[in-house]
């Protein structure tokens, strides 16, 4: 049991970290850069597009999906080259061209010549591009982080693709990812006058909550020994893409070295299912949460490996209810709430009469001496409260205020006594409420006092 759920662990770590290339939604989108790169590659079409969506939506993924359904082709393996550059790696068109000439494996072209020049070597690269014809092997230029080059010097390295994409000589196709939605404007005039302007947005699929359990499920669920088989298939097809990431995803995520226990894998699959099971149950509740935070696959991968890293023979054996619970918390915590916390038990009681006054006068504004006279009346019967100084109150009112926890009123004119400085009040009452039921050793009559503003 214990070598199992090793095993199980492992391979739910490295499908979520590694798997490149399984994408879901998307048919529509996918389909028409599948169609784009074929023109290029059988029929010689020279063309450029861009991929725009928030991070996360699946760019990538989709870019890498194409790919593995078109590298098993024979056409399409002897008619092409990738070239894959990242904004954040290549940060200047010299970087870039270096990396462009190693991919497409033309430093014997050169015959030994020695290149000094920026545009030395960009000239040559124009040259071998440009010598070819409707026979020659296509180039797909793949470009993440796209906006990226956008900044770099004149932005010459994307106006020559453009320019070549957009000329009947040699085929190849510029294809960029990017999260800024308005990338186009980055683009100078002139490289938008070469740009096709072809392009495809991509947001989070999970449009629905039931795709959005049916993908958790999914996720840490184990595929049987056929879906291995066909993933291992799918790992196996990557081997003659040049791409760093998939080349890590080739070396490590091979489902086909695991092999599982047939009974271990239907329990722990129905251990997936039962926490799904009840629309009302906690896990759904939270989850219905956390899709309302972010609906993307990439944040729901996160709270994922979270959960399997958890995973202990010893301790947590199965993925609980109260885990998924507990790790969901985390990211639904309110800072004002923490903040409030925090707080010493006088400046909570100040707050507490900020919040009885704000609701009896509608949220009136208020000042140092509306509210410590309230306070004032609640430390006359308070065991606790009693003999609190005047100074020592406005020192924690002040401090409120520094913590911008109640906000001074900027119409006020003129300069005020600042036990007289009108403020209001920036936190709403379930925030003060959820307080003072989280607050460690509150005095009960404090909590009591929170309840009712009668003194």
């Amino acid at each position: 049991m214990n070598e199992d759920l090793i095993k199980i662990r492992r391979f739910l770590k490295e499908r979520l970290q590694r798997d490149y290339t399984t994408l879901h939604g998307h048919e529509m989108e996918r389909e028409n850069v599948r169609q784009l790169l074929l023109r290029t590659a059988e029929l010689g079409e020279s063309n450029s597009l861009l991929l725009i969506g928030p991070r996360g939506s699946g760019k990538t993924t989709l870019i890498n999906a194409v790919l593995a359904d078109l590298v098993p082709s024979a056409d399409f393996q002897q008619n092409t080259i990738l070239v894959h550059l990242n904004g954040n790696l290549h940060t200047d068109d010299k970087l870039a061209l270096k990396s462009i000439t190693v991919q497409m494996q033309l430093e014997n072209a050169a015959n030994g010549k020695a290149f000094g020049s920026f545009a030395e070597n960009l000239a040559f690269l124009l040259a071998c591009l440009k010598s070819g014809n409707k026979r020659s092997k296509s180039v797909i230029f793949i470009l993440e982080e796209f906006d990226l080059f956008c900044s770099h010097h004149n932005q010459t390295l994307l106006y020559n693709l453009f320019d070549v994409s957009q000329s009947a000589q040699a085929p190849i196709c510029v294809l960029g990812a990017t999260c800024r939605l308005d990338v186009i404007e980055l683009l100078e005039k002139r490289v938008k006058s070469r740009f096709s302007h072809r392009q495809i947005f991509l947001f989070p699929t999970a449009n629905t909550f039931e795709t959005y359990l049916d993908r958790f499920e999914t996720l840490l669920s184990i595929p049987h020994e056929k879906e291995l088989k066909q993933a291992a298939e799918r790992v196996s097809q990557l081997k003659l893409l040049n791409s760093d990431e998939l080349t890590i995803h080739r070396n490590h995520f091979n489902p086909a070295k695991y092999k599982f226990n047939k009974k271990y894998i239907e329990s722990w699959n129905n251990s997936i299912a039962v926490l799904i099971d009840d629309n009302k149950s906690a896990v759904v509740a939270a989850l219905q949460t956390f899709f309302e935070i972010d609906k993307s696959e990439s944040f729901l991968k996160v709270l994922l490996f979270r959960l399997v890293a958890q995973l202990d023979p010893n301790s947590q054996p199965r993925i609980t209810a109260e885990q998924v619970c507990e790790i969901i918390a985390t990211y639904t915590v309110d800072p004002r709430v923490e903040l409030l916390c925090g707080l010493s038990v006088l400046e909570l009681c100040l707050v507490i009469a900020i919040k009885h006054h704000s609701e009896i006068y509608d949220r009136d504004p208020f000042n140092f001496e509306i509210i410590f006279a309230r306070f004032a009346k609640f430390a006359k019967v308070s065991t606790t409260m009693q003999g609190i100084e005047r100074a020592v109150s406005l020192k924690a009112f002040e401090r409120l205020r520094h913590m911008e926890m109640i906000l001074p009123i900027s119409s006020v004119v003129g300069k005020v006594q600042k036990d007289f400085e009108m403020h209001r009040l920036a936190l709403t009452y379930g925030q003060i409420n959820d307080a003072v039921q989280k607050y460690q050793a509150l005095p009960t009559e404090v909590a009591q006092w929170a309840q009712s503003s009668i003194i």
